[in-house]
């Protein structure tokens, strides 16, 4: 995949801008003169190298960073990225015992949601959905299946926020809508119909909410996973594939907009990870 990719977007560039950022701890900082190693970066950049098909660097290391950082004060989010990087890398014993942190935070039975308890990786505020995508990410890595109850009772919960023909609060999102069918898929439910993400698409990538400008890279990456989960295509291919190579910048990683921002992990990996989905889509 990774040389697949190389035709559209410096590759190089990219695996220079993560190794610059990796500590000697095994985590990894976006800011790469700081030594505030995190999960988040280090679960980016795992997932990063991922696509890439290139070995992640000193991979021990960032196994025994990962596991250091499964701490009960750690958000729900934070615990359930760290579990599915451990998995990642391999270390599936590990990433199983991220599981009893998970579930003192997160009970479906006790209508225990983890809304609002911090950890959001979202630019802006987290979604109630949030923690659930994140923990059934985490779930799914590591083969653990709820049970038929716990399923029922999320399935409960998502429903809560159907709006139309997609998910959110007050009205439907592109990152809601994503969160609620992955979950849903997950859960080995139906994933009802959705046009959320055609009435958001737009010549060079998608917006949160219908009808609106300009278009960002998270609804972007959210709306493409979200077609390819329904089986469907976007209708503006090449155009999102240009919006991707915009967004590179001169050292390595991406932003989240033509206009504005600086590089980070999760954008990088977003980038990287909606343009395979894209170049998929023309096959």
């Amino acid at each position: 995949m990774g040389s697949e990719l190389g035709g559209y977007v410096n590759i190089k560039a990219v695996l220079r801008y993560l190794g610059e950022r990796r500590h000697e701890d095994g985590g990894y900082c976006f800011i790469s003169l700081l030594n505030e190693t995190n999960i988040n970066d280090t679960y980016y950049a795992v997932k990063t190298y991922t696509p890439l098909g290139t070995r992640i660097p000193e991979k021990e290391k960032t196994i025994e960073f990962l596991y250091a950082s499964l701490k009960p004060q750690q958000a729900v989010v934070a615990i359930s990225m760290a579990i599915e990087g451990l998995a990642i890398l391999g270390a599936i014993d590990l990433a199983e015992e991220g599981l009893q942190l998970i579930f003192k935070k997160y009970n479906p039975l006790k209508g225990k949601f983890a809304i609002g308890l911090g950890g959001s990786e979202e630019f802006g505020t987290a979604t109630p959905l949030e923690a659930t995508y994140w923990v059934l990410r985490a779930f799914n890595a590591i083969e653990y299946e709820p049970s038929s109850e716990e399923k029922k009772r999320i399935r409960q919960f998502i429903e809560m926020f159907r709006k139309g023909s997609g998910y959110g609060v007050k009205q439907a999102t592109t990152t809601m809508t994503y969160q609620a069918i992955f979950a849903l898929n997950t859960l080995g439910y139906e994933i009802p119909t959705i046009r959320h993400f055609h009435r958001c698409e737009v010549r060079g990538g998608f917006t949160e909410v219908p009808y609106s400008l300009p278009p960002y890279l998270e609804p972007t990456f959210y709306a493409v996973r979200g077609l390819r989960l329904l089986g469907e295509k976007s209708r503006y291919i090449d155009a999102h594939i240009q919006l991707i190579q915009a967004l590179q910048n001169p050292n390595g990683g991406f932003r989240r907009s033509l206009e504005m921002g600086i590089s980070n992990f999760q954008n990088t990996y977003r980038a990287l990870r909606t343009l395979s989905d894209l170049l998929n889509f023309r096959k």
